[in-house]
């Protein structure tokens, strides 16, 4: 089945990437996007599916749908049907998403069109009609339509019914049924046209509920029915119910077939038709899961099993217990030679003999299945993901294991009880060791992350319950992971939860009340959360992302802003960490816990006086090029130590601006807020914004990891330019600077892009971050707020000069002690005076010469004081003696 021109050429556009050599008729040494390798190979004429040449040691396999599924979608547009060709887009669907061979079907479907009042679009569809009289009909929607329910909730619409199909099903309409046939009874239409291509007479019955009553009472008894139902909970309820249903109904042979796979990936039949797993042997397999499906006990389950495998002692699980099958095999071979004068046939024999010498006994009270193993490479420990299935009421617990746990049977019992209330495990260590060993044989492995967020290595974006990859999303899986194509990947992090918006709840009327309460600073704040979804990508090409503060007075509405902006990333009634009261482990683990997304840092400024202490800013001195804050020893038996990059973002608010070295004052952008700012009419918008609640703004987020690539190229392109434009003006002359606010301005210009803002406000945002560039730079000019008190306070007590120990008028000595206790007196407030002697050596206004002791010029009169107060009498008249002192020297202004 060749592929379509117009479909071939976006497949062969997709192909291009893993750069394939054409050999012949094949498409070789192609790099594998699993391990890497040029083994990758596929047919250069009909590539439909996708594989590595390494089929032990890498495995990647996919067909085409799932490697470029932009190749299969948008059918309305790009096949329109036309009036010599009524059926062209139902046929292009049923060839190319399908696979199926159109001259062997045709006729079996009409193209049709479905619309709903409350839908998103209308859409063409592959319309089967049940009766003759062509009144009750199903149709398979050609693509999804979005239809908002009576409570408002937007639902995806696959297909579509017309007339009621209650106690009928479809059937191909060359179809004839024969006293003797094997009918295959499965859900969906093209599942049964995918098995009578393959020779399998199969009906439909159009949904798993559905019990075929009308057609079924017509048929002969001799007819073998088996009930093929989608591998799914209803699926496998319906299926026991309907087989039970067709023995009451007088059929002679009724059993089931359940499509399993090796991958446990959850296929149709269709998908089993494309992938070439319908040949006998599949079949055979398919039937023989189906009958331990309809067992009616677990004693006639066991025998099942036996008759297959041929062991001795296996477990099995029957209603969500687990039970022991045993064969005493010294007592079988006496029975097998009692049975050898009156059982002739070896087969019924063997039968006879099993269920004279078996026993079978239940050793759990729920069912328990190891579902994938967990490794962390770096801490050295692993664990087994279970899931454990309470017999009594269904009850499901998700846990883990580690291998110790499963190794002792009294370990595995005391783990077992912890997971799920009352569920106990009563088997013996070999019971134990023989489930482990046949269940985990093939046993997935599911890479993992510690933190939530962008993973650089799987160039994905891995949040609670959904993946980014390349533009496309990936929802968790039944098992807690999430599979992106050959990629298996969870993250640990159980702590910070991220709502997951949907585009149908989103409202952009956000930006508009943004605009109104916060203007152009509450803008460029949505920027920096935008540029954070993407800071791992950006460091790793420009080396460096910056920091925002975002300063203001009490009730400036720093709060309301910085809430909003994190609903907007998912994360509901969450504005940051203080982290003066939080630990350095504490802090090393906060700052670790995502990436791409911002760390926010409140309420760190305190009062001078506070005996709280001080959180240094230079502890983020490497977050700003992402490397690790802090260096921790891995708990294991070596020497590693566990230096996690930073993968984040750095964003600060507080009451004042940050009192740091001038080396993080270069990586700040600073944005200030004023109560002069806000008025009736800005209150009332702010107010609005603030009840929006997380549901209709986390899609923002989701929309933006959508856009990695464009928004990334508008940064990386933008930020050369503003970066040289900055760097061009006089007020400007430090390069950190104009690279912070350059990145800034360029993801103004992808907010821009990505929500439609107008060129008027994209004009005016940048216009403020210029000015916020040259007043960094005047601030970076400009002494340390320490500094600045230190000064103040100096010039007032010194206008008598009793302070300055020099007299040449080229020089200020000044002792900090005698300063201090003078300050003390007067009831001037100043720094800490370990903060004083940490930041004085940088004073530009006066700048500092050396630290020494000198002669005062006021002998007999000097007023000294210790950190810890006065000294005493006798030590003040020494002083007083030798008039000299400790000093430190500061040029004159």
């Amino acid at each position: 089945m060749p592929l379509d021109d117009i479909v071939r050429e976006e497949v062969f556009k997709g192909l291009s990437r893993y750069q394939f050599k054409r050999r012949g008729d094949w498409f070789r040494e192609g790099v594998c996007p699993n391990c890497g390798k040029r083994e990758l190979f596929t047919h250069a004429i009909d590539p439909w599916t996708v594989r590595c040449g390494r089929e032990n040691k890498c495995g990647f396999e996919s067909n085409i749908k799932e490697l470029f599924p932009d190749a299969f979608e948008n059918f309305n547009k790009r096949f329109p049907r036309t009036e010599n060709d009524p059926n062209r887009t139902a046929d292009a669907y049923m060839h190319h998403v399908r696979r199926l061979p159109l001259d062997q079907i045709k006729g079996w479907y009409t193209q049709e069109t479905f619309s709903h009042y409350r839908g998103n679009k209308s859409t063409a569809t592959v319309r089967f009609y049940v009766d003759a009289e062509k009144t009750i009909f199903m149709e398979r929607l050609v693509e999804t339509v979005l239809v908002t329910d009576d409570a408002g909730e937007k639902k995806p619409r696959k297909a579509n019914f017309g007339g009621n199909h209650k106690g009928l099903w479809w059937q191909p309409p060359t179809f004839e049924i024969k006293p003797r046939d094997t009918i295959w009874i499965v859900e969906g239409i093209i599942d049964a046209i995918s098995l009578n291509l393959m020779g399998v007479k199969a009906v439909a019955t159009l949904s798993c509920v559905n019990y075929p009553s009308q057609v079924l009472k017509d048929l002969p008894r001799t007819v073998k029915l088996v009930w093929a139902l989608d591998d799914d909970a209803a699926g496998r309820k319906w299926m026991r119910k309907h087989h039970k249903q067709a023995g009451e109904d007088g059929f002679l042979n009724s059993t089931a077939a359940v499509l399993k796979s090796k991958s446990r990936q959850k296929l149709d039949w269709n998908d089993a038709y494309q992938r070439n797993m319908l040949s006998d042997k599949h079949i055979a397999n398919y039937l023989y899961h189906g009958e331990l499906l309809v067992a009616p006990s677990a004693w006639e389950k066991a025998l099942i099993t036996w008759r297959r495998s041929g062991r001795n002692g296996f477990a099995i699980d029957y209603k969500r217990r687990i039970y022991w099958f045993n064969l005493d095999l010294e007592r079988f071979n006496k029975e097998m030679q009692k049975l050898e004068e009156t059982v002739k046939n070896e087969a019924e024999r063997r039968e006879q003999a099993g269920k004279q010498s078996a026993s079978i006994e239940e050793i759990s009270n729920s069912y328990f299945e190891f579902l994938y193993f967990l490794a962390n490479d770096h801490t050295d420990e692993s664990w087994y993901y279970a899931k454990i299935t309470k017999a009594s009421n269904g009850q499901v617990f998700k846990d883990t294991f580690t291998g110790g746990q499963i190794s002792s049977a009294s370990e595995f019992k005391k783990r077992l009880l912890s997971i799920g209330a009352g569920c106990q495990f009563t088997g013996k260590g070999y019971q134990l060791d023989w489930i482990v060993r046949h269940h985990m044989d093939d046993i997935k492995t599911v890479e993992t992350i510690p933190y939530l967020g962008y993973s650089i290595e799987h160039k994905a974006y891995i949040y609670n319950d959904i993946a980014i990859k390349d533009g496309r999303c990936y929802a968790i899986n039944e098992e807690d992971f999430f599979e992106i194509g050959q990629l298996s990947i969870k993250s640990l992090l159980n702590s910070v939860r991220l709502y997951t918006g949907k585009q149908e709840d989103y409202a952009a009327e956000w930006a508009d009340l943004l605009w109104a309460s916060f203007g152009t600073k509450g803008m460029i704040g949505v920027a920096f959360f935008l540029g954070s979804l993407f800071a791992e990508q950006i460091r790793a090409k420009q080396k460096s992302f910056h920091f925002l503060e975002i300063v203001g007075q009490a009730g400036a509405g720093k709060t309301t802003l910085i809430e909003f902006l994190w609903k907007l990333v998912g994360r509901d009634g969450y504005e940051g960490f203080d982290p003066n009261k939080s630990t350095p482990a504490g802090r090393a683990r906060n700052f670790a816990q995502v990436s791409n997304l911002p760390i926010s840092l409140i309420e760190s400024d305190r009062d001078d006086n506070a005996k709280v202490k001080q959180f240094d800013w230079d502890e983020l001195k490497t977050a700003y090029n992402g490397r690790a804050s802090r260096t921790v020893g891995v708990k294991n038996s070596g020497l590693d130590t566990d230096e996690s990059a930073f993968r984040g973002a750095i964003l600060i608010s507080q009451n004042s601006e940050v009192n740091a070295s001038e080396a993080i004052l270069q990586r700040i952008c600073h944005m200030g807020f004023t109560l002069s700012e806000h008025d009736e009419d800005t209150k009332e918008a702010a107010d609005e914004l603030a009840s929006m609640p997380v549901e209709k703004l986390a899609w923002f987020r989701i929309m933006a990891c959508m856009a990695e690539g464009q928004i990334l190229e508008t940064i990386f392109t933008k930020t050369r330019q503003y970066e040289k434009d900055l760097l061009a003006m006089d007020a400007v002359r430090i390069n950190r600077i104009a690279l912070n606010h350059a990145q800034l301005r360029a993801c103004v210009d992808a907010l821009c892009d990505l929500i439609k803002l107008s060129k008027d406000k994209r004009t005016k945002m940048h216009q403020t971050l210029i000015q916020m560039a040259t007043e960094r730079q005047k601030a970076i000019g400009k002494d340390h707020i320490v500094v600045q008190e230190f000064w103040e306070v100096f010039d007032f007590l010194n206008r008598d000069g009793r302070l300055n120990h020099m007299s040449d008028g080229q020089t200020i000595a000044v002792n900090l002690n005698e300063f201090y206790r003078n300050a003390l007196q007067q009831n001037q407030p100043v720094p800490a005076l370990s903060d004083l002697k940490r930041f004085l050596k940088d004073s530009r206004s006066r700048k500092f010469k050396e630290i020494k002791t000198v002669r005062s010029c006021h002998a007999g009169t000097i007023y000294t004081a210790t950190e810890d107060g006065p000294i005493d009498a006798a030590e003040l008249d020494r002083d007083r003696r030798k008039s000299t002192l400790k000093c430190w020297i500061f040029e004159t202004a």
